[in-house]
């Protein structure tokens, strides 16, 4: 097992370039997403690490090893992906290990790896069956376990829940944690949505348009973006965004009614920004009068209140305990100035 590396790795599709010139370092035993909208290139660059996608330019290594002209058998990469494209005349047993027999492993080897896999996996009782008598998280494990028994340096999967109804999503995911803990390979994953993101990765890597956004741990990101793209995509719900203008060495916010004096180091007056606050970092006012209740979602211990400013401006505010504001209401808004967050309206980049 070993790390990954990245070097200036570009692709283009004839004169259209839509992968640029990304730098990564992906640790030996390391669990990394790559995160972001559709489009914004994260299955390419996967694809570009298991060799299905030839590099335009640029250097990937995996351990020691320059793989960026090698076929993708070369790599030693295993890939699960979204589909689980196993064989339904084959049992799961048949299915985990046909890829070692393709590759002329003995029938004994095969049994011994094959067995260590599904005890891993807890497929253990379904080793006799074919894929059409088992449900679509087991099928999802018989795909991984099929990567697992070769035994490679660095899993790839490539959004491999989306198939999945909400609660199995859950119960892959914590399967998914649990087999990176118990087999410390290094691992690379796909997925549009943030909460995998969150609560699989030990680095997140957000991609838009073929760049790097920022790389960090899942808190860091949360609590420290560099920009108003990663501050938007990092939490859900989404983080609130305001406009506002700096005067007099604080910003006024008109859905605010008033101005705000954030922690950070404010650019010159008349400067155009924008102020962001997590919902879970306001507080419904009962007694004001700034923003109107549009809608509410109540989901048990927690609900959250969709508001309008006066300005016409829209945010989201976490509610806990007994009593929380109803549709209709007109209320007003509290928070912490050291919660505030502040980007330049221009360019979108973190005012620190």
């Amino acid at each position: 097992m070993s790390g990954v590396a990245l070097n200036n790795v570009i692709k283009r599709y004839g004169e259209i370039q839509v992968i640029h010139g990304v730098d990564l370092n992906i640790e030996h035993g390391e669990f990394c997403v790559f995160v972001g909208p559709s489009g914004c290139g994260k299955s390419t660059l996967l694809r570009m690490v298991a060799g299905l996608e030839e590099t335009s330019d640029g250097r990937i290594t995996i351990g020691s090893r320059d793989v960026t002209r090698l076929d993708p058998a070369e790599r030693g990469v295993a890939m699960v992906f979204q589909t689980y494209a196993l064989y339904p005349h084959m049992t799961v047993e048949q299915n985990m290990g046909f890829g070692l027999k393709m590759d002329g492993v003995p029938a004994s080897e095969i049994k011994v790896k094959t067995s260590e896999a599904s005890k891993i996996l807890k497929l253990d009782e379904y080793l006799s069956r074919k894929p059409a008598a088992l449900s679509g998280g087991q099928r999802q494990r018989v795909a991984i376990g099929r990567a697992v028994v070769r035994g490679p340096e660095v899993f790839l999967f490539d959004e491999p829940l989306s198939n999945l109804d909400a609660e199995l999503r859950v119960e892959m995911r914590v399967e998914i944690a649990r087999l990176h803990k118990e087999i410390g390979a290094t691992m690379i994953y796909v997925t549009h949505d943030q909460v995998e993101a969150m609560t699989l990765a030990d680095k997140i890597v957000v991609l838009r348009l073929g760049n790097i956004e920022q790389v960090g741990s899942p808190l860091d990101l949360y609590r420290d973006p560099d920009n108003r793209f990663v501050a938007g995509f990092i939490g859900s719900p989404a983080m609130n965004f305001v406009e506002g203008r700096v005067q007099g060495g604080a910003i006024d916010v008109p859905s605010f009614n008033g101005s705000v004096s954030p922690s950070a180091t404010l650019p010159v007056d008349g400067t155009d920004v924008i102020v962001g606050l997590r919902p879970e970092h306001a507080e419904i006012d009962p007694g004001g009068s700034s923003h109107k209740v549009e809608l509410t979602e109540a989901l048990g211990g927690v609900s959250y209140a969709y508001l309008m400013s006066d300005t016409g401006e829209r945010m989201i505010v976490e509610e806990r305990g007994d009593i929380r504001s109803s549709l209709g209401d007109t209320v007003g808004l509290t928070y912490k100035p050291n919660w505030l967050y502040v980007f330049d309206k221009a360019t979108e980049a973190r005012i620190r």
